[in-house]
């Protein structure tokens, strides 16, 4: 990191007002990452299916992934280390080694997965390429923009990325009309439709990001916060950042849930991460016309594919970091891990190249699936390690986490193990 770059870190957090709106960032990258494509599925498998009886449970997810995230980044605030550097330390080299392979392969499956649904939200709006072609395309745009770029300016393509998706997704379940009514019923009054476990399940485990969610700390430290005098700013930027997750969500269970009311549930294959887009436009067309039929498509689909593209610029700039921290605890000599490192790069070519392998398996959506499966089975170790490092106070101190941050990160724990349990069941069946 440059000179210039550290002088321009906050030496003290901001109070509030216009300062405290400008110091808001890596959360919002937190929330655009962790929208990716496997939580879109999820979210409209379960509108389709059972309407907007489900939301509860999108706001109940990211509830507990906020909780998650805080965690991490109120163990890295009170000892000054990342959770990796944690785990090297209290959980010992078994598990560093183990989990760095974890991560090559999550990693490899995750980019193919990512680089499919890039490929089918482009092919959606420029057809004349084929899925394959298009995914790649996108994963050299993100390698790019990583590799010349600086954490502060993939901050402000998220920051801009993230408004386009705001903008486009809720304007798009706008468009659709949906009833007012049952969505507040699907927000404030949980129910569980017959048949509709795997769809909760599916939705608890999809929102907000897996693996990605470790690289919050390296996020925060390239801000400079880095005591626990930034745990409200910390609070408010994951606050901010998981409640726009929680809104794509749900917009797009909405739309499903209206959109797709009379087709008697998603179509399969690649077409149902768009399959929105065209009855989007036939509805638009019966009550505004042509003109704004086309438009509300052309909305929509470009929802769709900020949506996916922020998830790959997210694990292209992010997950490099954790391999990087991995491995400089392997060497016991660890290192300043930073963008222009060989591993940290190494890392980033690993992502964005060999991945593209499974473009020709040409089964999108099959990839896609893979990859939030894998990411599933990252959150019990997670909940897990979190309340047996954060509770301890000669760890944490002052910041040790409390009754209340005990009893979410308890109840994330138990159900990501049922959620990693019900996934494994089903790739066995």
């Amino acid at each position: 990191m440059s000179s210039a770059d550290l002088a321009r870190r906050p030496a003290e957090p901001p109070a509030g007002g216009p300062g405290l709106l400008a110091a808001l960032g890596p959360g919002l990258a937190v929330a655009a990452t962790g929208v990716g494509a496997g939580d879109l599925l999820a979210a409209m498998l379960a509108g389709a299916d059972f309407g907007a009886t489900l939301l509860w449970v999108i706001a109940l997810g990211a509830a507990l992934k906020l909780a998650l995230n805080e965690g991490i980044a109120r163990w890295q605030l009170a000892t000054g280390t990342t959770l990796v550097e944690g785990w090297g330390a209290h959980l010992g080299s078994v598990f560093r080694v183990a989990f760095l392979a974890y991560l090559a392969l999550w990693g490899f499956i995750v980019a193919g997965g990512l680089m499919s649904a890039c490929g089918v939200a482009a092919h959606a709006m420029a057809p004349g390429v084929s899925i394959a072609v298009w995914g790649g395309v996108h994963s050299i745009a993100a390698l790019l923009l990583v590799w010349l770029g600086r954490y502060r300016s993939f901050e402000l393509t998220m920051k801009v990325l993230v408004g386009l998706m705001a903008v486009t997704l809720l304007a798009s379940a706008a468009l659709v009309g949906p009833d007012l009514a049952a969505v507040a019923r699907g927000l404030l009054v949980p129910s569980l439709p017959r048949g509709s476990a795997s769809n909760v399940l599916s939705l608890m485990g999809g929102v907000g990001g897996s693996v990605t969610m470790l690289s919050y700390g390296y996020w925060i430290r390239e801000r400079g916060w880095s005591s626990g005098s930034w745990l409200t700013t910390v609070r408010r930027d994951l606050g901010l950042g998981y409640l726009l997750t929680g809104l794509f969500g749900a917009a797009m269970l909405v739309l499903a849930a209206t959109a797709l009311a009379g087709l008697g549930g998603m179509p399969g294959g690649s077409e149902g991460l768009v399959a929105c887009a065209d009855a989007l436009e036939r509805g638009a067309g019966e009550r505004l016309g042509a003109g704004p039929a086309v438009a509300a498509r052309w909305v929509f689909l470009t929802g769709l594919w900020a949506a996916v593209f922020t998830s790959t610029l997210g694990v292209w700039q992010g997950v490099p970091y954790l391999v990087a921290d991995f491995t400089n605890q392997l060497r016991r000599a660890p290192r300043p891990v930073g963008e222009g490192s060989p591993v940290y790069r190494a890392a980033l070519l690993f992502l964005a190249l060999p991945p593209m392998a499974l473009l020709v398996l040409d089964r999108p959506v099959w990839v896609i699936r893979l990859y939030t499966l894998t990411g599933g089975l990252f959150m019990p170790i997670l909940a897990a390690s979190l309340i047996w490092l954060t509770t301890r106070r000669r760890l944490m101190g002052g910041l040790r986490t409390g009754p209340a941050g005990l009893a979410a990160m308890t109840a994330a724990l138990a159900l990501f193990v049922a959620i990693a349990v019900r996934q494994i069941v089903d790739l066995l069946g």
